[in-house]
């Protein structure tokens, strides 16, 4: 069995059809598929269920999805504490982070950090949505995840991974004041968050629990906060975004809050990784985070 096939397999999910995760993994869709014929083949069983036009897995291909991905995920660390040891000398933390938190948070903190002491490792920051985290998560990618979190939001870490709160934040709904001068914040466009978007699964739960409807009809969605935020300061329509990202337009009246502050949405910012040993430069460094911050979660 090729490990390539298991990527093969976990692209198709990712990208919902087999001629855009063919292109996805540089091959042509007929190899493409070919390979994942080979997997099934493997297995011995079919996991996906071709009667359909949206790709979707059989009751096999569920329960092997997991399977896929804790392989990856151990190929990935067990290749990663080898090369530790065979290269202790130059050590990669990789991490993941979600947009906002990239830009809002993560340069001071690692600055504390490094003036607490100084990295012989080097830092390796990938930026992307939640679900794209997840998955370099998932997949031992990335050592660490640093987003927001909501105990109401579903993530896809299981048992096998822990977590830290680093810190909070605050979702609110923001927009320019000429704007709110003209029309309740009831009738004004709405620039929402798409559904891979860390910040559009926490607030649709959050809402979810409180009973409260999500916007029906908004005129314009991304999964970045920064882009809706920008949206927001052109003064097109109100958006939900993190406190952090717009704290100095609140302070200097380019944007004012567009509900009460009852409608805020509290979120921690949280630091995950896997429950099983790493590289001895990523387990240094999680222990000097533990003795920084509050008991881990």
């Amino acid at each position: 069995m090729d490990s390539e096939w298991l990527e093969d397999f976990l692209a198709l999910l990712d990208c919902g059809g087999f001629s855009r995760a063919a292109e996805k993994r540089a091959v042509s869709q007929p190899s493409f598929s070919r390979r994942i014929r080979s997997l099934e083949d493997w297995v011995g069983a079919t996991l996906i269920d071709r009667s359909t036009h949206r790709i979707q897995l059989t009751q096999a291909g569920e329960r092997f999805r997991g399977v896929a991905e804790e392989t990856l995920r151990r190929l990935q660390l067990g290749r990663d504490e080898v090369r530790a040891i065979a290269k202790a000398s130059s050590e990669t933390l990789r991490f993941a982070s979600t947009h906002v938190l990239s830009l809002t948070f993560f340069p001071l903190w690692l600055r504390q950090l490094e003036n607490a002491h100084p990295f012989s490792a080097t830092v390796e920051l990938t930026a992307d949505n939640m679900v794209a985290c997840e998955r370099l998560m998932v997949e031992g990618r990335a050592q660490f995840l640093l987003c927001h979190h909501h105990e109401a939001a579903t993530t896809r870490f299981g048992s096998d991974f822990r977590s830290i709160r680093l810190g909070e934040d605050v979702l609110l709904p923001v927009a320019t004041p000429g704007l709110l001068l003209d029309e309740s914040a009831d009738h004004l466009p709405q620039l929402c968050f798409t559904a891979d978007s860390g910040m559009g699964r926490i607030l649709s739960a959050a809402w979810a629990a409180a009973g409260r409807e999500p916007p029906s009809n908004p005129i314009f969605t991304s999964h970045l906060a920064s882009v809706l935020t920008a949206m927001a300061r052109d003064g097109r329509g109100i958006a939900w975004t993190a406190q952090s990202l717009v704290q100095d337009d609140l302070a200097s009246g380019r944007l004012v809050r567009a509900g009460a502050p009852d409608d805020d949405v509290p979120i921690e910012i949280r630091l995950w990784r896997p429950k099983a040993r790493q590289s001895a430069a990523a387990e240094a460094l999680w222990s000097r985070i533990l003795k920084a911050h509050s008991s881990p979660g």
